[in-house]
């Protein structure tokens, strides 16, 4: 296949290791995975900063390990992309310190944005106009008419609602600006949850507020793993992705997340691996993330 087919992977700190692993894995052992498959980004944030959507993601981030994360990536030709989707920013927001000095590290024209919120969106196309910014998900953009008016902006890419996934009659009428949509193939949630855009404000409020608890209220049945993911009804099993393809999409998101590794890795071989060399791969992505924890161990000791 001489066209390259895109993934957007999640996770470019807390799986820093098993994205960084893949990637190395995808120049040592290329035929492992299907033809003009690529890593096209990691998405993500990294901890404490308050921007951040979608989940929740506490901690510390210091300069070092924010320039450090990007030249990793970077250095891989890989753009990391933030997911600046807090629906609960306002203008008192804007000038959080952690979250602009993320930007300013990150500004080489090569890395991008989710956004959601116009406020923030504004701001941040007005300061840093470097960025390639994309329309996020969590907008939960279904009617088609309104989704057609997104693509008229002037996003990059536009992020397909999941609940969209199998709706002919708009892929359909997407085939046109088909490369700049982006579509989520394994989303984990509820098929039309009514209280999806509630559970997103939970999120952003525990950002802000930097809290955890008390869990959200969701009625989404626990996924437990990734075959249980493979039954929900807006998932695009990897023979279908080929009608995709061919209907001129390339661009393909992961979620990941807030879920265990190995769940996570499950997807990633199972949607970019050939069949006949899964177990390969995985022998030699658990060797390597054992190599990975055993240096680290070393280095502490030191």
């Amino acid at each position: 296949m001489d066209k390259k087919i895109y993934w957007h992977l999640p996770g470019f700190c807390y799986l820093k290791n098993l994205n960084q692993t893949i990637i190395g894995l995808m120049k040592e052992y290329p035929y492992y995975f299907h033809d003009g498959y690529c890593v096209g980004s990691v998405y993500g944030t990294f901890p404490g900063a308050i921007w951040n959507g979608g989940r929740t993601v506490l901690g510390f981030s210091s300069k070092n390990d924010i320039i450090k994360t990007l030249k990793e990536y970077n250095d891989e030709g890989v753009p990391v992309r933030f997911t600046w989707t807090n629906s609960l920013v306002t203008e008192e927001h804007l000038n959080d310190t952690l979250c602009n000095l993320i930007m300013r590290l990150a500004d080489n024209g090569m890395n991008q944005v989710l956004v959601n919120k116009p406020v923030l969106e504004d701001y941040l196309r007005e300061k840093y106009p470097n960025f390639k910014y994309i329309s996020s998900t969590t907008k939960r953009i279904t009617d088609p008419e309104a989704l057609k008016k997104e693509l008229e902006k002037d996003y990059f890419m536009v992020v397909l609602d999941y609940d969209l996934n199998h709706n002919e009659e708009v892929l359909k009428s997407l085939e046109g600006v088909a490369e700049r949509v982006e579509i989520l193939v394994d989303e984990i949630c509820y098929p039309n949850c009514p209280r999806r855009v509630d559970h997103y404000r939970d999120e952003s409020l525990k950002q802000l507020e930097f809290e955890i608890a008390p869990p959200f209220d969701c009625p989404n049945k626990k996924i437990r793993s990734f075959e249980d993911c493979k039954k929900r009804t807006s998932f695009i099993s990897d023979t279908q992705i080929n009608d995709y393809i061919e209907k001129g999409f390339c661009n393909f998101k992961l979620v990941g997340r807030g879920l265990p590794q190995s769940m996570v890795l499950d997807s990633y071989l199972y949607f970019l691996v050939k069949k006949e060399y899964r177990d390969k791969a995985r022998r030699r992505i658990d060797d390597k993330l054992k190599e990975i924890v055993l240096m680290r161990s070393a280095q502490a000791r030191r």
